[in-house]
């Protein structure tokens, strides 16, 4: 099931980035400049309240899946525990030098 989600979560977040880079800066959607780019379909105006609301969707959608994913994998790989609550990998620490008595 995480796996399934985990691929979903793909799709919506390269959907998300899709369309927030469709967007213009000034948000007069599809960044083509005139109406005249969707073949007089939608006016600029309708397409930027589609496109602004694709990305409120999207990023709720974002939003739920990644809080769900985390919940589902709380504890499934590491038994309930945090990868902050895991020791470092320890190194040996180097020897140190010993002194050599000089008469």
């Amino acid at each position: 099931m995480t796996l399934v989600l985990l691929i979903i979560h793909l799709f919506v977040t390269l959907a998300l980035i899709g369309v927030v880079l469709i967007q213009r800066s000034e948000g007069g959607g599809l960044g083509i400049g005139s109406s005249q780019g969707m073949g007089g379909l939608m006016s600029g105006r309708g397409t930027a309240n589609l496109l602004t609301r694709a990305t409120a969707v999207l990023g709720a959608v974002f939003f739920v899946m990644s809080l769900s994913l985390a919940l589902l994998n709380r504890g499934s790989s590491l038994g309930g525990k945090s990868l902050l609550d895991a020791p470092a990998a320890s190194t040996p620490a180097p020897a140190a030098p010993t002194k050599v008595p000089t008469n």
